[in-house]
């Protein structure tokens, strides 16, 4: 479920189109379409305020639409019809190359907006993973996007921090509502949510993550500001939000959790057959089925278990691969840290080892800067490691965020692996050059397919013996581990959300089949019980790309350049996997002798 929030509607018009067969005669349709691309972008800011903020575009740091509510619903539909019926009057033969692929782009992206629309997902509008609480909360703690240097960045934040308020009220309403039409999430998620809302109740403001921003007040503001802010910061915080959140917590506890459900799967839900199919076009880019997709898990897991054993051999241990997993989930050279500055120390050092090998596959690398931090402790607990990309001018580095709730229990198996997803060459190289691309129109920068940007990350695990790295048998059983982890999941999500599998069988399939840690795996589950169908995108993308790779070695032998390869892949932003293999057909065609 993807959370959306919208503004005063920014209506498109289309330029009148002229007689373009007239001598020196502009091409209209040209201009029609980057107006509708320059359009739709501001407005997709106006409707996602927040999605400007994570851009750099501080015009709409103060609004905070009621995403929840039905005339939001409304608003934002007809945005999407209305940008559709647009772009379709866009003549295809008077486009170029560039032009042709970011219509067909813009088409993609509001039909799959338009699609579903029949699911009041509004009725489920939080779980342990997306909530509005935990974006909100990252950004009021003033170490995110939201900016606290001047004092307008105070006051645009006090306004968002007021229009918080009705959207939990709203979220409330819509889960009385989703209990009475049998739109629940399953109990163990709910159980899930409670902890992490009640870690941002406090008994007063300066224990608040919220007044993170106070407690790093700049100094050159003025003294009657620091007062100002200081006291309006703890006066919003004490009566107003603190308050709320205790009460969505008191509604989670005695009403929610109650009426939750015991079953998994969201084809439990009504009409959840149909979204869980639409959740499959959203996330994998494809028309590709759930038996199908069921297979093909069932079909790369075997394929990996094979690999793995060789590993297995290879560093001599004797007994059986699910021995092998405790094995590597336990041994105590793989966890050898006391303090969690050496687990962001380690990944730093990764960054160093491959440095050296970076241009041998990579001739165009981004300019914004990168850095390693640990995940903040308010969602340390329940959070994967991930990648928050920078903003679209460079000032705010790209962060590979690394939860780290028991630095003893750290294990170091995938940390290689991990680096090469979620940073560098992957989630880093992939955005950032995407950002910095000034042959892209605004909307195409921030776009963000899961099969191709999930997709990519995983293919750039391979590279890790390219890179220097996987010198150590158990990294790289680690990068094994990793990519059975997207295998499984191929399994288990279409399991869970179409065939009836529990929780508990999707838990013991995992642990039959991977050295994940068994809190990890229950993690892992849970999170594809509450985000139905992401979990896909990942071996999808992955396996589209090294096909694309096979496909272009094959075809041009010695003249494959690997870095004009992946100049390719990266040089048009995130596409669906369709119009990525049409362009990458039509490169390998071009240098067909």
């Amino acid at each position: 479920m993807k959370l959306v929030v919208i503004l005063p509607l920014l209506f498109l018009t289309v330029l009148s189109c002229k007689d373009s067969t007239k001598e020196n005669q502009p091409n209209v349709e040209v201009t029609s379409l980057n107006q509708i691309l320059e359009e739709y972008q501001e407005g997709r800011y106006q409707l996602y305020p927040w999605e400007a903020t994570f851009a750099g575009d501080a015009r709409f740091n103060d609004l905070l639409p009621n995403f929840y509510s039905q005339e939001f619903l409304n608003k934002e539909e007809a945005f999407f019809v209305d940008i559709k019926k647009q772009i379709n009057m866009v003549r295809n033969g008077d486009l170029d190359e560039t032009d042709l692929l970011s219509k067909k782009v813009l088409l993609w992206e509001v039909e799959m907006q338009l699609s579903g629309r029949d699911f009041p997902g509004e009725l489920l509008p939080m779980n342990q993973f997306n909530s509005p609480l935990l974006m909100f909360a990252q950004l009021g703690s003033g170490a995110s996007a939201q900016p606290f240097k001047t004092p307008k960045d105070y006051r645009d934040w006090l306004s968002r921090l007021d229009s918080f308020i009705p959207i939990i009220d709203t979220a409330i309403a819509n889960m009385n509502k989703g209990i009475k039409l049998g739109y629940v999430l399953p109990k163990t998620l709910t159980a899930k949510v409670i902890p992490q809302i009640n870690s941002l109740v406090t008994e007063s403001a300066a224990q608040s993550l919220f007044y993170g921003p106070i407690a790093n007040i700049p100094d050159d503001f003025t003294e009657d500001d620091k007062t100002e802010f200081t006291d309006s910061y703890t006066k919003m915080i004490e009566q107003r939000i603190v308050p709320k959140i205790r009460e969505l917590s008191t509604f989670l506890s005695e009403v929610y959790l109650p009426a939750s459900r015991e079953t998994s799967g969201i084809d439990d839900l009504p009409g959840g057959t149909l979204q869980y199919k639409n959740l499959i076009k959203l996330f994998t880019t494809t028309d590709m089925t759930a038996s199908k997709i069921h297979e093909l898990g069932l079909s790369e897991v075997a394929r990996i278990r094979s690999e793995m054993e060789l590993v297995k051999k290879q560093v001599g241990f004797e007994g059986t691969l699910s021995e092998f997993f405790d094995h590597v989930r336990n041994r105590k050279e793989l966890m050898p840290f006391t303090d969690p500055q050496q687990v962001i120390d380690n990944f730093n050092a990764i960054h160093e080892k491959m440095k050296p090998q970076i241009e041998k596959l990579f001739d165009n690398v981004p300019d914004t800067p990168f850095e390693v931090r640990r995940t903040e402790a308010f969602r340390e607990a329940s959070a994967s490691a991930q990648y928050n990309p920078g903003s679209l001018d460079g000032t705010r580095p790209g962060i590979f965020y690394v939860p780290i709730p028991d630095v003893t229990s750290y294990n170091t198996l995938s940390d290689e692996d991990l680096f090469l997803h979620e940073a560098i060459p992957g989630h880093h190289f992939q955005i950032s050059l995407t950002q910095e691309n000034e042959n892209l129109p605004a909307f195409r920068k921030t776009l963000f397919y899961s099969a191709y940007g999930e997709g990519w990350a995983l293919y750039t695990e391979s590279l890790g013996k390219e890179l220097g790295l996987y010198d150590d048998p158990y990294q790289y059983f680690g990068m094994l581990s990793a990519e059975m982890h997207r295998a499984i999941r191929l399994v288990v999500d279409t399991g869970i959300h179409t065939q009836g599998w529990s929780r508990e069988k999707a838990i013991e399939y995992s642990l039959e089949n991977e050295a994940e840690p068994e809190a990890s795996i229950i993690s892992e589950i849970e999170r594809y019980m509450a985000m139905p169908g992401q979990a896909l995108s990942y071996k999808i993308g992955q396996l589209k790309i090294k096909e694309l790779r096979a496909r272009a070695e094959a075809a041009l032998g010695d003249s494959f350049d690997i870095r004009e390869f992946h100049n390719r892949i990266l040089e048009s932003g995130s596409l669906p996997l369709a119009l990525l293999e049409e362009k990458i057909d039509s490169w390998i065609n071009s240098l067909k002798p």
